[in-house]
């Protein structure tokens, strides 16, 4: 670690380094950066893409007093790191650790928590008002990336700034990717904006003029100059037109151009939008050569960059491959993501149908309501979207979707605990607010081949359904063509007459376990893997509810209206009163941390469900097996 780097314990310490000492700070926290997140993983890109920025607004303004709002937050590593974390860095994304995004709980420097895009210029306006109606002046500073203005909902604040405060300051991180290169006619606008010559000289002029001179001199030549330039290019820049003034492009890595332009639009009182631009991955090369991969990662080589290979394929491969197989027999299948190509896997799908893949940025709600029209025409619209993304799409797939019961598929990665990115990432919810719309089928694979079945099911399907899968590699089964299942079918893996369990998608491992356990008590387990949480395998539920003493369900998602709900609701509607005994994660936000350690700790377990349901069946009073 560098000496500069050492002496840094709050933001007060960065104000008495001179600008040659922060330009070698910054070269400092990269090499710690690449340094640190080697051992941990964690979204490397995006931080050393912001190192200046970062400093230059803790050096101008004065947080916590002064605002920082980061749009999805994943890049707040240099800001944790210069508000007093730097010694518990190395915990990061670890279980009991730094979380990796911004977190009211954790300091507070962090004044809003994030994880999704699209929410920083709405939150920071709704900072400035209340700033404004108590009589406050603290500077409220909003970050928000290029890919952010994909988003509905940041289109939805800039419809609001101008009407509703007089001063906020919006920063426009323009690199040019989310985690695929952005798409769309914004990312096309802006890029015009910063190639077009005559604007970046008169810019370039405007700017000296405003480090030379400072005061209200240089802020009328400068908004002369700016007016000049954009005049040249368009009859009024598109911020402006929501009431915006706006300042740039500048050099995001720049640190004393950052630094005066930061007090300059300190003084400024109406809101503003300034235009920079940085690099993501900026000193490591690595990063650079690979965006993709380097966006977030796990540990890797802090020479190379090189990570281990990852053996079994992901399920998101699965699903790709899957997809790719089924396109080919059928013209009507298309393929949508919202900015996430690499994290679904489309982007191995793209290659293959390229006319039949669409990419439509940070857009959930748009993902959808597109699919709805393009399914109006006869096609059979594939959204990937990770389950906790989906969650911003609920109304369209109740509204436009599931209301005219148009046959769309959602294929949902991450869903389940997602571990190190923490609770603003973890696919708990998806079967909770899924299962109540009519008309949804719903299933869970335990397996690749399953996955591959269900594809090859909701193709065949009259109206919409949604599959819900984890992060990671598959459970290596060996792969057939897929085959169209019976709707609703559960498959019983093993018969029994004491107990049923449950082992929903890639939960059956557990309920596995949990059977062999049992059985060496003396009892008697059946094992169902009921591929379908809507429709439920009501007939499979009616016949253990004749033999056994109780039920056993696993999931990896909340209990609250989730699948163990489905069962229980299932029993008591055909009059069974054989209990239920549901495992799944409770009625709480899940920390970030190790799956198999979270899982320990809040009872998602084979020994929580084995001291849950042992009480149920010892009443059979039946004899205890001993192994010979």
């Amino acid at each position: 670690m560098g000496k500069l780097l050492e002496s840094i314990h709050s933001p007060a310490d960065l104000k008495r380094l001179s600008c040659a000492q922060m330009a070698d700070l910054a070269e400092e926290i990269r090499a710690f950066l690449i340094q640190s997140l080697s051992k941990t993983g964690g979204h490397l890109g995006p931080n050393l893409g912001v190192v200046e920025l970062t400093l230059a607004m803790h050096y101008v303004f004065s947080s916590p007093q002064d605002r920082f709002l980061f749009d999805v937050s994943h890049q707040v590593y240099t800001h944790k790191i210069l508000t007093g974390r730097r010694e518990r860095f190395d915990t990061i994304r670890q279980p009991g650790g730094l979380n990796g995004f911004m977190l009211r709980t954790e300091c507070e420097h962090d004044c809003y928590g994030a994880g999704h895009a699209g929410t920083a210029l709405s939150a920071a306006l709704g900072m400035a008002v209340a700033r404004d109606m108590a009589g406050g002046t603290e500077n409220i500073i909003a970050v928000a990336g290029d890919a952010a203005f994909t988003n509905g909902i940041s289109f939805e604040a800039l419809n609001n700034i101008a009407e509703q405060t007089k001063r906020l300051i919006v920063v426009l991180n323009d690199n040019e990717w989310s985690i695929d290169r952005n798409v769309g006619a914004i990312a096309r606008y802006l890029h015009r904006v910063v190639t077009n010559e005559h604007y970046q000289h008169l810019h370039r002029s405007a700017k000296r003029i405003v480090q030379k001179i400072g005061g209200q001199t240089a802020v009328n030549v400068m908004r002369r100059a700016e007016e000049a330039a954009k005049g040249m290019l368009w009859p009024s820049m598109l911020f402006e037109e929501f009431g915006l003034e706006y300042f740039g492009p500048i050099d995001g890595h720049n640190l004393p151009q950052l630094i005066e332009t930061f007090k300059f639009l300190k003084t400024i009182d109406r809101p503003v939008l300034l235009h920079v631009l940085t690099q993501k991955g900026r000193g490591f090369q690595p990063a650079l050569d690979l965006q993709k991969k380097f966006h977030g990662l796990g540990p890797y080589d802090p020479e190379t960059g090189s990570t281990r290979p990852t053996g079994q394929p992901t399920y998101s491969e699965v699903f790709a491959n899957t997809l790719v197989e089924l396109a080919n027999q059928d013209s009507r299948i298309v393929a949508i993501t919202a900015a996430m190509p690499n994290g679904t896997g489309l982007d191995l799908f793209r290659p293959h149908h390229p006319k039949r893949y669409f990419d439509v940025g940070i857009a959930e709600e748009h993902a959808v309501i597109f699919a709805a029209g393009m399914a109006t025409r006869g096609f059979r619209p594939v959204c990937a979207i990770y389950s906790t993304f989906l969650q911003r799409a609920f109304d369209p797939i109740v509204h436009d979707v599931a209301l005219q019961n148009l046959p769309v598929l959602f294929c949902m990665d991450r869903a389940g605990l997602s571990g190190d990115d923490g609770p603003t990432h973890h696919g708990l919810f998806d079967i909770s607010y899924l299962r109540g719309i009519p008309g949804m089928t719903l299933m869970a694979p335990s397996d690749e081949v399953d996955l591959a079945d269900m594809m090859k099911t909701a193709m065949t399907l009259p109206g919409p359904s949604a599959i819900r899968y984890p992060r990671g590699a598959v459970a290596g089964v060996a792969r057939r063509a897929a085959e169209v299942l019976p709707v609703g079918k559960a498959e019983v893996v093993a018969d029994g007459s004491d107990v049923a369990i449950l082992g929903l998608g890639t939960m059956m491992p557990l309920a596995l376990e949990l059977a062999v356990r049992l059985e060496r008590e003396g009892y008697s387990a059946a094992v169902i893997n009921p591929r379908f949480i809507k429709p439920l395998d009501r007939a499979v539920i009616e016949q253990y509810a004749r033999r056994v003493s109780a039920f056993v369900t696993f999931e990896d998602a909340v209990r609250m209206g989730g699948f163990g709900s489905a069962v229980l609701e299932a029993v008591e509607e055909i009059g069974s009163n054989v209990p239920v005994v549901r495992i799944g994660w409770p009625d709480q936000f899940i920390e970030h941390g190790k799956v198999d350690a979270l899982r320990e700790k809040y009872g998602v377990s084979v020994d929580a469900a084995h001291a849950q349901v042992l009480p149920l069946l010892t009443r059979r009073q039946r004899p205890t097996l001993v192994a010979s």
